[in-house]
């Protein structure tokens, strides 16, 4: 295993320092240029659609609504990478890596449109939902299912395996402070047996029941954690431009990067943006698919206000946890949830260390089952077939078992190498169609400047065989 975690570590550096720093922010800048701004021109419509009642929803609760879909996507986006992944980057890059991971979501927020606005032109009706993703465009637009298959075997991969079992893994390390020699123990078993229970609970209920339960979950949760962030600024207000201006000053440190870039604050800031907002992954278009919208860019930009709410609102009220603390953050020492604990208790008092735990089992358990939601869906791309899904769901149900009693760097990389495979497989596919989106964001505007509330029809900008035909 520590062979394996080598190599993996190995792939993870050359992957992030060489090809996605490259394609992940050159793809967000050519998006941002190619919409005019979108993520920022459209965000007040973002919000409307977010916040807008969609009649075929409200009448059949197995329909998604746009904002179920949001809270799927922001569940699985909003898990222990805002908390752990923050501490962790800074512990390892130091403050700029906050500093990166801003703008890998300011820019980033451009290529989430564009592969969410993708997904809601492609999808496919199945019985009273829908479905879709990369590999539904991938095979729809492209006529390449090979590359729709190779893309969900890796986000199952990543999700269903790796960044599943990496939740459970950061819920049980939440454990530690409240039981001694808790790894020792049968601690980690007795959480893996409740987890997986609760999991299979949600799972076998469908795509429904996932959104219901994490558009309650997620909205409380992260209101709260955004609350304690906005305490802990007005507690260490007079610290907060100093602390602004290390986090500028840190991630420009041409010392530290000519040092070993594969650790500076700017790889680590992306690669830990990446992982905590997941802009053109290819994650998040799995949920954006299941709604019921009226035009496809609705969901587009509500897509655009969840990377806003990761990383702008919750990785930044972690951030600044941290950084107001006083509470040094030491790579392989203190680092993760323990780092997080530390340094609210030193803020607030220890009743915050009982808040983050709370905050990290609300996050990691919606996040495993909007991991699960996008897995499914890819499943159901390669084989639909009610016995393959079934065995799969154990197998995801296992993986969070285990994960509760895994190594935290193997988890880690792993998630973080399946992660760029699929980013790489993503950004060339929305590339290549980054015409078709540009097309029906013109034809929202368009709509949207006659006086009309948008609605797509396929035909009528030239997209033949999708759902969007005239009723």
């Amino acid at each position: 295993m520590e062979v394996f975690n080598n190599v993996l570590t190995k792939i993870n550096d050359v992957m992030y320092t060489y090809i996605l720093i490259i394609l992940l922010v050159g793809t967000g800048l050519y998006f941002t240029i190619r919409t005019r701004g979108v993520q920022f021109r459209l965000l007040k419509d973002g919000l409307k659609s977010m916040l807008a009642k969609d009649e075929a929803s409200s009448k059949d609760e197995k329909k998604v609504s746009s904002f179920q879909a949001l809270m799927i996507s922001t569940a699985s986006r909003v898990g222990t990478g805002n908390i752990a992944g923050i501490a962790t980057a800074i512990a390892t890059g130091g403050a700029g890596a906050v500093f990166w991971m801003w703008i890998t979501a300011l820019v980033g927020g451009a290529s989430a449109f564009v592969e969410s606005t993708l997904a809601q032109v492609y999808k496919v009706k199945d019985k009273d939902q829908f479905r879709g993703g990369p590999s539904y465009y991938m095979e729809r637009a492209l006529k390449a299912r090979w590359m729709g298959i190779i893309f969900s075997i890796l986000l199952i991969i990543c999700f269903a395996y790796g960044f599943n079992g990496l939740q459970a893994f950061n819920m049980s390390s939440a454990m530690e402070y409240y039981f001694v020699d808790y790894n020792n123990s049968m601690g980690p078993m007795i959480l893996g047996i409740v987890l997986a229970v609760l999991t299979g609970l949600v799972i076998w209920g469908g795509t429904h029941r996932i959104g219901f339960i994490s558009s309650v979950i997620v909205p409380i949760m992260a209101c709260a954690y955004i609350l304690i962030g906005l305490v802990t600024m007005i507690i260490n207000i007079t610290e907060l431009p100093s602390i602004f201006a290390t986090i500028i000053k840190n991630a420009f440190n041409v010392r530290a990067m000519m040092g070993g870039f594969a650790g500076s604050a700017i790889v680590i800031g992306i690669k830990r943006g990446l992982f905590s907002n997941e802009a053109g992954m290819g994650s998040a278009p799995n949920a954006s698919a299941s709604a019921n919208v009226p035009h496809p860019v609705n969901q587009g930009l509500v897509q655009v206000v969840s990377v806003f709410i990761d990383t702008i609102l919750i990785c930044s009220s972690t951030a600044m946890m941290l950084l107001t603390s006083n509470v040094e953050g030491v790579a392989g020492e203190l680092d993760g949830i323990p780092y997080v604990q530390q340094a609210i208790s030193s803020n607030v008092g220890k009743w915050g260390i009982h808040f983050i735990t709370v905050a990290i089992f609300a996050f990691a358990f919606t996040s495993v089952i909007g991991n699960y939601c996008y897995a499914e869906s890819n499943i159901l791309f390669i084989k639909n077939n009610k016995i393959v899904l079934n065995v799969f769901r154990v197998t995801c149900v296992l993986a969070v078992f285990l994960g509760a009693q895994a190594d935290f760097t193997l988890a880690w990389n792993l998630a973080d190498v399946t992660m760029g495979f699929m980013a790489i497989v993503n950004i060339i596919a929305i590339l290549i169609l980054s015409n078709v989106a540009v097309k029906v964001l013109k034809d929202y505007e368009k709509q949207k400047k006659d006086g009309k509330k948008p609605k797509f029809v396929g035909e009528d900008i030239g997209i033949e065989g999708t759902v969007w035909t005239k009723e």
